[in-house]
Order: C-alpha cells, then structure tokens, then sequence
C-alpha cells in the first residue's frame, strides 16, 4: 500500500464522506487517532458504519441508532474484521472523527490527524486482518507524511481522556507499534 499524490490509499475502496472540509494546512498530517466502531454496537459487517460516514444512515433501522439522527462524522479509513479498507476522505483534507480534542498541547485534533475506524468494540478486540492491514496503512502514512512520527498514533482515549475510551483495553498497542518502520 501507498499513499498516493492525490492522497488517496492504493488498494482502498473509495467511497467519498461530505463530512470533510479543508485542513488549514493540508500537509500537516501530524497524527494518527485510532478508533472502534459499530453500529449497531456489538454487530459486525453490514453497511451501517459505511452509512453514517456517508451521511445516509436510516436512524430509524435500530433503536440505538436514534442518538446518531443529525450527526455528521466521517473518518478517513474503515478497517472491516476481514481487513477490507475503505477511504473515506483524503488524507490532506479534514475528517471529522475526533471531536472535542487535544494532543501534546494542540487542541482540535480533527486539524492534523487522520482517523482510522476499526470495527469492533472496546471489549471485543480486533482481527489479525486488521492488525495486518493496519500495519501496511501506517507505514505507508508515514513514508508519505515527513511530519507523522511513529510516536504520533495514539487511540481516541488519549485525545479525547473521561470522553471516549476506544480502540479499548483489548486493542494491542505493542503489536502495532513494532509493526512500525
């Protein structure tokens, strides 16, 4: 996998979030913010996470689904539990997947981070064709953006600290981070 000069990923599907606006500075792609979803929570496969990226979730489908009415969030990636990518917005653009945030004095993380959705749950842990998949896109950000350091991929917890608590306790952070060249 690449990043490719548009700043799209090489082997992702694409499919574009009108959740994303401009970046103040489009190369300052400083961070990365690990995260877990799924809708509904505890569910795997199906397209609702691919719908609420895409501002098309019927929130009428599940009862869970009603706090999700108006919202309008986006990522750059989704990783499935087989591994599959999906793009949703390029990475010199901003996704709006971190919320209310701050990371080494920064605040508004969604400014300089690339969010990366994995489905799964905070309990529940990941697959292997995640980690593996995840590997590959990471070093691939990196090769591509001088200021992404491998220090700088953090979870949606430490940027968001008593707000959000994912990837979770389960998410192996010493796989990922050796996987890092």
């Amino acid at each position: 996998m690449r990043v490719t000069r548009d700043h799209w990923l090489t082997g992702a599907r694409r499919r574009l979030s009108p959740h994303q606006d401009e970046r103040a500075d489009p190369a300052d792609v400083a961070l990365v913010v690990v995260h877990g979803i799924s809708l509904p929570p505890g569910r795997f496969g199906g397209r609702n996470v691919e719908d609420l990226f895409l501002g098309r979730l019927d929130t009428t489908a599940h009862p869970s689904f009603a706090s999700l009415e108006g919202v309008r969030v986006s990522s750059h990636l989704l990783i499935s539990r087989r591994g599959r990518v999906t793009q949703f917005v390029p990475f010199d653009r901003r996704a709006w997947h971190a919320g209310v945030s701050a990371w080494r004095g920064r605040s508004g993380c969604n400014d300089f981070a690339v969010g990366i959705e994995l489905e799964g749950t905070d309990d529940g842990g990941y697959t292997e064709s995640q980690y593996r998949k995840l590997d590959a896109v990471l070093n691939a950000l990196v090769v591509r953006y001088p200021r992404l350091s491998p220090d700088a991929v953090v979870g949606h917890l430490e940027i968001a600290p008593g707000r959000k608590t994912d990837p979770g306790p389960r998410f192996d952070w010493r796989r990922v981070l050796t996987g890092l060249r």
